[in-house]
């Protein structure tokens, strides 16, 4: 990745969706107009968005800036993952290899199933009432 480069991917999480640009720099990941650390207080939480530049060794070597919107924080947080993972897959493709087998190219399907009628949630039926 040279110098002026800078890479654009989406990730997608839950109901979650991150725009994430990732330039070659010193390691900064902002997320919102924030640094990482406010917007995802928790520490797992910015374990997960890390875990990318952690499988390639690339915690000081990029920058991160992502816009993420929908869904809740963890959706969020998983939803930036996801957009670093691609897009550092796409400025180098030799990290494809150990992000695949980290598993974090891959989206995951999972989400919220829908509620059908009849039931108060997906499959939470009412009370049952013998009179």
């Amino acid at each position: 990745m040279s110098a002026r480069i800078q890479v654009y991917a989406t990730g997608r999480r839950k109901e979650s969706v991150a725009r994430v640009w990732v330039t070659p720099g010193s390691g900064r990941i902002v997320v919102n107009g924030k640094p990482m650390e406010t917007y995802f207080p928790l520490k797992t939480l910015q374990t997960v968005v890390a875990q990318p530049l952690r499988v390639t060794e690339g915690c000081g070597a990029y920058d991160v800036i992502a816009h993420v919107h929908g869904g809740g924080i963890s959706g969020q947080a998983g939803a930036v993952r996801h957009g670093i993972a691609r897009a550092l897959s796409r400025a180098d493709a030799s990290l494809r290899i150990p992000l695949k087998k980290a598993g974090l190219i891959t989206r995951d399907p999972r989400m919220k199933e829908r509620r059908k009628y009849g039931l108060k949630k997906a499959r939470k039926a009412p009370q049952f009432s013998k009179r």
